[in-house]
Order: structure tokens, then sequence, then C-alpha cells
């Protein structure tokens, strides 16, 4: 997550936070009443939080923008700073709005943080039954069962980005349903969008922000617009610009469903990207139009904290932000049966809202994926031992993290453009590959204080470690690899991008593959790409074409990864007693699995990745068979090993016993 956003703060909201902060502590906290807007045919009950308001107003309209209200009603007080209005009709269809009144000042309208629905632009709620957007056959709906976390192959994506060039053969293109379209072919009549999904093999998708954001003007979709989306604005809507028709509200949500199940049809799991640390804009979010500074974290002076680097950063720990963030992801979980989480800047928030988060998700979805950032972009007032760190992770049982240690090990540093990594080149960076092997956990064969960012384990259980090597935020794989080796050839420069998830997809940790890596992406350079182009953006998949070999490289990986369990094992005491280093020098790691490791059909396993640039000879003892040398992958092992086996340059050779 980068720092997307620029804010003017308010004189009057500052000052207002600066005078109210001490007192927020002694807000009512009704943290069991049911604030979400209830329909039923006979009535509706509005109800909003909002403990200073001196009055609360309700207003109806017939569209999600540009009309007049036809029908004003005042919330009554009721307790607990909850205000609501029940009303005996119908209202089906009808959008609606807060305003609040505090110290004799009219703030400005809002759809209430809880709404389900919004018109264009989020400006307006609707009130709606969600049962009429449900597709058919949806009470049977289910994602993706997996018996333990690091089965999961994650590809992650941004919806417009798979379908928006021309050569995607979408009729649909940048939407939803354009995402999951079957059958759309490319030049050379190469399979895309869901296809090539299913024909790469990946598991879960995970999807950056696609909750309703401020970005994009939904008005003026013909205009091509671009954003990653991370500036929350209704956390409870999908976001209208992936819709067919954001002007109606019941549309985004049909046709988000809809493409949940395509998926699930296909045996694909969604994971949403989320970013409850921060609200898009401040002084004008819905929080602040309901309880002013209740749900940020402040400074000393008032001002307000940034650990965001966006402006704000939200307060997880006061209770009523806490429940929010919990029955958002329920809501997400129950209502659109997603499948998991990531949570962006997840450092920000603090360890026991986290850890309910996780309870409440696995009590609707077990097989459900909870991971994020384990770090913060700047300084919080949050004490650090509170926040779930990268480092805090064995304190968060049901929740993963990514690791930046075997990121930047593989490939050097996102921070620095020539830093350069073990597939690169780079000296000393055995242990840190070594650690992301393990997935982060205690092994006796490892040596902490040489790994590059973590001197001591942070997993309980391997599949805690979120295994990478790229994602949205920074340079792509190949780009990097471009940048920091400006003097290899073409064919050095894919055998390192090759070699470097090779790593990711052996590895004991859950593999996260950023979308397009099967195809050599490039961004032209560029690595903050958030409201970029499509030109740079988007997927050209005349790319698959051009590298048709590392595309059935990546999908040879994927297929040796879920033939053989032995790569993902399900606790840290088995990746201890099976998973041995052998070899480990400049240049050279290897390892034996052993024992038909959970479960898997080879009793013994030999990995070797070798990032030298030149063909190296490695001693065997027995007899082995050969699994993967190069591009060529054959799980039968026809070729049979003795004494020594010759690894090509820049590669990972597999070998086996039966």
């Amino acid at each position: 997550m980068k720092q997307f956003f620029v804010f003017i703060m308010s004189i009057t909201l500052l000052g207002s936070c600066k005078k109210q902060n001490a007192d927020f502590l002694s807000y009512p906290t009704p943290v069991n009443e049911n604030l979400w807007t209830n329909y039923s045919k006979e009535s509706t009950l509005f109800k909003l939080w909002s403990p200073t308001a001196e009055e609360v107003t309700l207003r109806l309209f017939k569209t999600g923008n540009d009309s007049n209200s036809f029908e004003t009603f005042s919330l009554e007080s009721a307790k607990s700073g909850i205000w609501q209005k029940n009303l005996t009709k119908d209202l089906d269809g009808i959008y609606y709005t807060y305003q609040v009144k505090i110290n004799g000042r009219w703030l400005e309208e809002t759809p209430g943080m809880y709404a389900k629905a919004v018109g264009v632009n989020g400006n307006r709620a609707m009130v709606l039954d969600l049962n009429a957007t449900n597709p058919d056959k949806w009470e049977k709906d289910k994602g993706p069962v997996i018996s333990h976390l690091n089965k999961a192959i994650i590809y992650e994506l941004q919806i417009r980005d798979l379908t928006i060039h021309p050569e995607s053969g979408s009729s649909l293109p940048g939407s939803y349903l354009g995402l999951v379209e079957e059958g759309t072919k490319g030049t050379g009549n190469i399979s895309t969008g869901i296809d090539h999904l299913k024909e790469l093999g990946i598991t879960h998708v995970h999807l950056l922000p696609t909750f309703d954001h401020y970005s994009i003007d939904e008005t003026n979709l013909d205009t091509p617009q671009y954003n990653w989306g991370y500036d929350p604005q209704n956390y409870n809507v999908p976001e209208g610009s992936f819709s067919s028709d954001p002007f109606n509200a019941a549309v985004r949500i049909k046709e988000f469903k809809q493409m949940v199940k395509a998926f699930h049809d296909n045996d694909i799991g969604v994971i949403l990207d989320v970013a409850y640390n921060h609200t898009g804009k401040t002084e004008e979010a819905n929080f602040n139009q309901e309880a002013p500074g209740y749900y940020y974290r402040h400074w000393k002076d008032g001002s307000y904290a940034d650990a965001a680097a966006c402006g704000n950063e939200t307060a997880s720990e006061r209770a009523m932000m806490q429940k929010f963030i919990i029955e958002s992801v329920m809501y997400w979980t129950k209502e659109y049966h997603v499948d998991g989480f990531r949570i962006d800047l997840m450092g920000i928030h603090d360890i026991t809202t986290m850890n309910k988060i996780s309870d409440a998700v696995k009590k609707i979805n077990p097989d459900a994926l909870l991971y994020g950032e384990g770090w913060t972009a700047k300084d919080s007032p949050l004490p650090e031992e509170k926040r779930a760190l990268k480092k805090h992770m064995k304190q968060l049982p049901q929740i993963a993290a990514f690791s930046d240690d075997i990121r930047d090990g593989i490939k050097g540093s996102v921070f620095e453009d020539e830093s350069t990594g073990f597939v690169s080149g780079a000296k000393n960076t055995e242990e840190s590959i070594k650690f992301g092997v393990v997935g982060a956990i205690q092994h006796p064969q490892l040596d902490y204080e040489k790994v590059n960012y973590s001197n001591a384990p942070w997993a309980l259980e391997p599949w805690q470690s979120i295994n990478y090597v790229s994602c949205h935020d920074n340079h792509t794989l190949f780009d990097k690899l471009k940048i920091s080796k400006p003097k290899a050839d073409s064919e050095e420069l894919i055998a390192m991008d090759k070699l470097a998830n090779a790593i990711v997809l052996t590895s004991q940790g859950t593999p996260f593959l950023h979308a397009g890596v099967e195809m050599l992406r490039t961004k032209n350079g560029e690595h903050n790409s958030y409201n970029l182009p499509d030109s740079i953006n988007q997927i050209n998949w005349n790319w698959k074409t051009e590298h048709k070999e590392v595309f059935e490289y990546y999908k040879n990986l994927i297929s040796l990864r879920k033939a053989h369990p032995a790569f993902y094992m399900k606790n840290a005491a088995d990746v201890v007693n099976n998973l041995n280093f052998q070899t480990v020098k400049d240049g050279i790691v290897s390892y034996i699995i052993k024992d038909n490791a959970n479960n898997d059909d080879w009793k013994n396993i030999l990995v070797i990745y070798n990032a030298k640039n030149k063909t190296i000879f490695h001693e065997i003892k027995g007899t082995w068979q050969e699994g993967v040398s190069g591009d060529n992958f054959d799980l039968e092992g026809k070729r049979t090993l003795k004494n020594k086996i010759k690894v090509p340059a820049l590669s990972m050779y597999i070998a086996f016993q039966k």
C-alpha cells in the first residue's frame, strides 16, 4: 500500500478532535446492538450511532443522485447514543441519507457507515431486499475446501487489469462479469480471463480493493479511469465502476455475487483486499459525519495520526471501530461468500482485534484465508507491543503475514532499484532463502542472524508465511530484475524470473503470485502504478504468446506443488522432522524432504536452487529419478541418476526417490 492521497484537514474538525479526544473513551459503546438498516416488506428500521448528536435527520430519495428528497424524518434518540426510526411501509429500492447535528452545526449528509447498497459514487444508501440479488443456486454456493492454508496458491489481481486489453477477447472488459466470462481468446487462440486462471492452476484469486472507493467517478465511466482503490468510502458495498450500471444500487451487488459464484463453480476461492486501517478522506469521511474523531487515532496535540501515510489511521482498539470491522468481514463472508481477506497495513490494527476478526470469519467459513502486511507505513500512537506486526505473528495463530524476508532475499530490496537478491547474484542471501523455504518457523539448521530482516523465527506454523516475490506494490518481478541487472541478456533474465517463483512454489509457506508474472508482466519500469493508465497496468495477452515457455513453466510448477503435498506440510513439527538442508554455499541451496512427508507419493525429494550463472554438479548418494531439470518436468521420473547430478545454470532441479 502506497502513500496515495494528500488531505487538507479541517481546522474546525481538528479543534473538535483536540477538545473531544480525551472524552472518546467515555462514549457509550453499544457493541451488541444491530446498527445495520433492517429491511422487510412491512417496515424498515433505520439506526445510527452518534453519541454527541443533538438531532439526526433521515431523507428519502427516488434516485441515487440528482433528485430532491421526497420525505424527511427526524430520528428518535434511543439508548447509548443510538438514533433510530422505524418506517412501516415497503421501501425496497428507495435511497436515503442521514444528517447529524452536533454543537449547533449540521454535518454533511452520509449514507451511513453500515450502508449495504449505494447509488452512483456512493453518496446515498439504498434500502434493498438483498435476497433479490442472489444468483441461481446461491444457497448451495461454496468456495474451495482446503485442509490447510499453504495448500492454497494465491493469484493477486486488479479486476480491470485482466480483461481491459483488446487482446483479452472479453465482451465485458474491466468488469466483475468480464473477469469470469468463459471462452475468451487472444491472438493464437490462447485462453484468457478465467480460462487462463484455470489453465494456470491457481486456487484463489486475491482481488485488489473492490469495496466502494472514492477514486473513480462512476458517472463518467466512458472516460478511462484507473485506481487500485485503497481509498475506502463505503466498506460494505462493492465498487460501482466494475459493474454494468453504477446508478442502480442493486446491480453491482448482483454482479459481484455472480462473479463469486462463477469462481466457486470453477473451484477458485475469492479473497478480498480490505483497508480498514484508514479512510479515503478524513473530514468528509462517513465516520466523521456520525461520530467526529471517534474512529481515528490522534496524537496528544489532537492532530490525526497517520500510520497509513494516507492522512489518517483508524482506532481498531476502540469498541465501536472494532465492532464495525468485525461485523464488516462477517457481512462479506456471509452475504457474498468470500473466502478470506488480505488486511492492508495490518500492523496498524491491534492484536486483539485481529484475533477477533479471525475467530469471527472462521466460524462462518473454516476454510477462509486471512493474511496481511505485518507492518505500518509510518509511526502510530498504538504501542508497538499491541500492533499486529510480523514479529508478533505467534500471537496471531489463525492469521498469516507477508514475508518480505523471502521477497527481498530472492530478488533484492524493493526500496533500492539496483539491489539484487539470490537469483540475481547477491552474496550472503542463502539464509534468507532457507528462512523462506521453512516458512519463517524455528528450524535447527538456520542461522537467524544471517537472515536479511528477521533475526528470529516469527511464524508458529509454515502456512503463516505468505511467500512471494512480487505484488501490485513496487516493480513487477521482470522489471525489477531488468533494472537491477542491466547487463543481463533476455535469456538470463527469464531464467532468474523462473527460479524466483520456483523457490516460492516449492517452499513451505503459502505461495502468492502477482497477476501476469507467469508471462513476464512489465509496467515499463513504473513501480507505483496505483493511478496510472491501463496502458501501464493492463495484462497484455500477447505476452502469453510471446513467452509461452515461461507460462508453461509456471503451469508446471503449480502442477508439481499440487501433486506433491511434501511442499506444503501441515505444521512446523513436520517441517523440522522432514526437511534437511544439504548444500548451502554461495549461490546454491539444496535440501531433502524425506520419509513421504505429508503422505507424499515420493519417499524422498531433493530440491536444488542453482543461482549461479553456470552449470554445477551436485553429489548424491544412492539412486534417484529426475523430476525437474531446467524447463523439463517429468514427474514419472524416467531418467535414473547416480553419483552426481548436472544442474543447469540459474535453475531449480528436483530429483526424487520412490
